[in-house]
């Protein structure tokens, strides 16, 4: 894999080369990183395969084809000033009230979108899901233009189909928790399910303004594989996503 030098100061149509339009639309991308991680501390800045997890993101979205500027959302002094170092555009600090464990990311973006009024795409890419790539972030613009759709948001088939899940009772007695008719089918009949997966969240933003969520009854979903859908929340998961950057390293040499 080679090491690419992000830099987007501010990413522009001339400091991208020209990127695409679609559609004549414009499109921010916001990476959300505030400070105060529990479960894994400074895991934003944190690096795995090499780089940071914001180092990543902004990696991916530089290669993007349609966004015309990433920027940094964050009320942390040091995160901040690695995104800087990084190349990575901090255009303002996030008020430390909306950088609380209880705060919602959709009050994040909104503060973005006052801050950075203009733009008729927002896009939102967590830095926990660093095997995203670029091709993901563009999928997701076209098929919310082909689909003349508000919002789309990346998703993955999981494994763990709610078909097969049971509750115990107070007895420890198992029920099905969705019911059948046919409760002995193979995993395999029944129906594919998805479950959103972190890595990409877009809307159109007067959407986005009026609802103040990327998700509605009409959100579309664009499928991402399980290979890239790791979303790192624990230790456990810095250390699958080294083993898959890794594989991935070796591949591209061999």
């Amino acid at each position: 894999m080679r090491n690419v030098t992000v830099r987007f100061v501010v990413i522009g149509r001339a400091d991208k080369g020209n990127p695409e339009m679609i559609h004549e639309k414009s499109v921010l991308a916001i990476i959300p990183a505030r400070g105060g991680s529990k479960g894994v501390p400074k895991k934003n800045i944190r690096k795995v395969g090499g780089k940071s997890l914001l180092e990543w993101t902004a990696l991916e979205a530089g290669r993007s084809k349609y966004i015309d500027r990433l920027v940094l959302s964050s009320d942390d002094t040091e995160i901040i000033q690695h995104a800087e170092k990084c190349g990575i555009e901090v255009p303002f600090v996030r008020p430390i009230e909306l950088a609380q464990d209880e705060t919602p990311a959709s009050e994040a973006v909104s503060h973005a979108l006052q801050m950075l009024p203009g733009y008729d795409y927002v896009v939102l890419l967590q830095p926990t899901s660093p095997l995203r790539i670029a091709a993901d972030i563009d999928g997701c613009l076209e098929m919310t233009v082909t689909c003349n759709s508000k919002s789309c948001i990346s998703v993955t088939e999981t494994d763990k189909s709610p078909y097969w899940m049971c509750r115990l009772d107070d007895s420890n007695v198992l029920h099905p928790l969705i019911s059948s008719e046919s409760p002995n089918k193979r995993r395999q009949d029944y129906p594919r399910v998805y479950i959103p997966n972190g890595a990409v969240y877009l809307a159109d933003t007067g959407f986005f303004l009026t609802h103040q969520a990327f998700k509605s009854e009409s959100t579309i979903g664009y499928k991402m594989p399980r290979e890239r859908s790791l979303d790192i929340d624990s230790e456990l998961d810095f250390i699958i996503c080294e083993s898959i950057l890794l594989n991935r390293q070796n591949s591209a040499l061999s």
